[in-house]
């Protein structure tokens, strides 16, 4: 549920009108600590040979490591020399707007607060692991940090035009659960993936979702699953692509999208190109492979 300012200010006296919050660095415990260092080590295991090297890159340039739970001041001075985002503290989800906001001014709202030991498995509200280890990486990716960017903007336009919910799918089908098309085979870029044991391999090895290559309107006509693992995936044929594809004006999309069909999680509809495992696509409705 979300909280107003004035509901977070019992707990946090600080908090500013943006949702922002000071992280309290210092107050994190030993025992927060070794929670990040054992999702941490888990991941590291994990997502070579699944996560696409930009995501291991931005990992590396901007020393997340394993041993504590980042400092946002310090973290932010590495990733504003690199493509201008900071990130900032959150006390939980915030309002849309506000989201929309902080990122079409390249701030990330990250969640200051760690998961507990019952919730290392899965936390339905997004905590400094997911956010941190999942979503910054990628800000380290100039396209991708556009990308974000983008997306911020076109968010406080798509409230006017009552589109929200479509909005809200291309985010989910990206940001949170995007797969990429390279020479090696699929790779992981969304952080619903990325802070996820479990998805990491399910996502590009279990050959029961559908992995649809990524389409503008097909992804906003497309529901999606909170409660499980996702029935169907968008593949990015390039973070280019995906520049491309949403750096635009939006009207005319929205104006198609006030009629047609809404797609189910796991529908595939004719014209979709699905991917195997590797790089190889089919048409759907179609024999002929690509």
């Amino acid at each position: 549920m979300l909280l107003t300012v004035e509901q977070h200010r019992a707990k946090h006296p600080e908090i500013r009108a943006d949702f922002t919050i000071d992280q309290h660095w210092d107050r994190y415990t030993t025992e927060d600590h070794n929670r990040w260092r054992t999702l941490y080590r888990r991941m590291e295991k994990i997502l070579p040979g699944r996560a696409c090297d930009e995501f291991l890159t931005g990992m590396k340039n901007l020393e997340i490591g394993a041993e504590r739970i980042p400092n946002f001041e310090e973290l932010s001075e590495r990733l504003y020399k690199l493509t201008r985002w900071r990130v900032v503290a959150v006390p939980s989800l915030v309002p849309d707007d506000t989201f929309f906001e902080h990122l079409a001014n390249r701030r990330f709202p990250a969640g200051y607060f760690i998961r507990k030991p019952e919730q290392m498995d899965y936390i339905e509200e997004p905590d400094v692991f997911h956010d941190v280890f999942g979503h910054v990486p990628m800000l380290a990716h100039p396209v991708f940090a556009d990308y974000m960017e983008a997306y911020g903007k076109g968010g406080l336009r798509a409230e006017d035009f009552g589109m929200l919910p479509n909005l809200a799918r291309l985010y989910w089908y990206t940001v949170e659960f995007g797969l990429i098309e390279k020479p090696e085979g699929l790779r992981i870029y969304g952080s619903g993936i990325a802070s996820s044991a479990a998805e990491s391999v399910y996502s590009v090895e279990n050959p029961s979702p559908n992995r649809i290559h990524f389409d503008l309107e097909r992804v906003m006509r497309t529901k999606y699953r909170i409660d499980d693992f996702q029935e169907s995936y968008f593949v990015l044929g390039s973070f280019d692509e995906l520049f491309q594809e949403t750096y635009q004006d939006f009207a005319p999309v929205y104006a198609k999208l006030k009629s047609g069909p809404t797609y189910e999680p796991g529908q595939i509809v004719p014209g979709d190109r699905v991917h195997h495992r590797g790089t190889r696509t089919y048409k759907a409705g179609s024999h002929a492979t690509a």
